[in-house]
């Protein structure tokens, strides 16, 4: 049953970039919409996240010469996927997707703004150090469990929800209001990292949704 004061639900960057025709587009990225909008009725608190990137971000293949994208380079803090250029600030492919209900959000965290940082989960920057200040504000708040949902599964989704755990928070992702990018089998990983840190995998039905 969804706690009015001490759950949250958590909407993972839900841009035009990552739904269809858009530069990461994530396979029926955009069906996760109505899923959630339908999910925000159920929450009393609900936050955003929005990725945010300069021009030139060094997690972009165009900032290295001679890479293609989904190619992986070896970054100061660990090994880092190259993508297409996505999410640039103030672009029309940084912005939420027009159909997703955004007025009832308490919070938009945005990430990835550090240029030579990169930035999947909701509390850290991919060092797993640069906090985004997330987990403060939930603690000051009083939440105890983070609902997740948005794109993608097996990256931004995953990491939140793993740091969630981490911060000691309890966590749900809702999976049929999540669709993944499962480059060389990230989604298959990312479930069973979910598992066995405690992450609960529901789907929108189980939720009366």
């Amino acid at each position: 049953m969804i706690e009015q004061y001490s759950d949250l639900l958590l909407i993972v960057d839900v841009q035009n970039d990552f739904c269809p025709e858009g530069a990461l587009a994530v396979p029926e990225g955009d069906q996760v919409v109505p899923v959630i909008n339908r999910l925000q009725s159920r929450f009393t608190h609900r936050v955003l996240t929005q990725d945010w990137h300069p021009l030139g971000h060094s997690s972009f293949a165009s900032a290295h010469p001679g890479t293609q994208p989904f190619q992986t380079i070896e970054a100061d803090y660990g090994t880092q996927v190259l993508w297409p250029d996505h999410c640039v600030q103030g672009t029309p492919g940084a912005a939420f997707h027009s159909n997703l209900a955004t007025s009832g959000a308490e919070l938009i965290i945005r990430k990835g703004f550090r240029k030579t940082l990169d930035s999947y989960s909701a509390f850290f920057e991919n060092d797993q150090t640069t906090p985004t200040g997330l987990t403060g504000y939930l603690r000051e708040r009083g939440f105890k469990r983070v609902y997740l949902c948005g794109l993608a599964t097996d990256y931004c989704v995953a990491w939140s929800a793993l740091d969630a755990r981490k911060q000691g928070f309890a966590a749900v992702v809702i999976e049929d209001a999540c669709r993944a990018i499962d480059l060389n089998g990230s989604l298959a990983q990312a479930k069973q990292q979910l598992t066995d840190a405690g992450v609960h995998l529901l789907s929108s039905d189980q939720l009366g949704v």
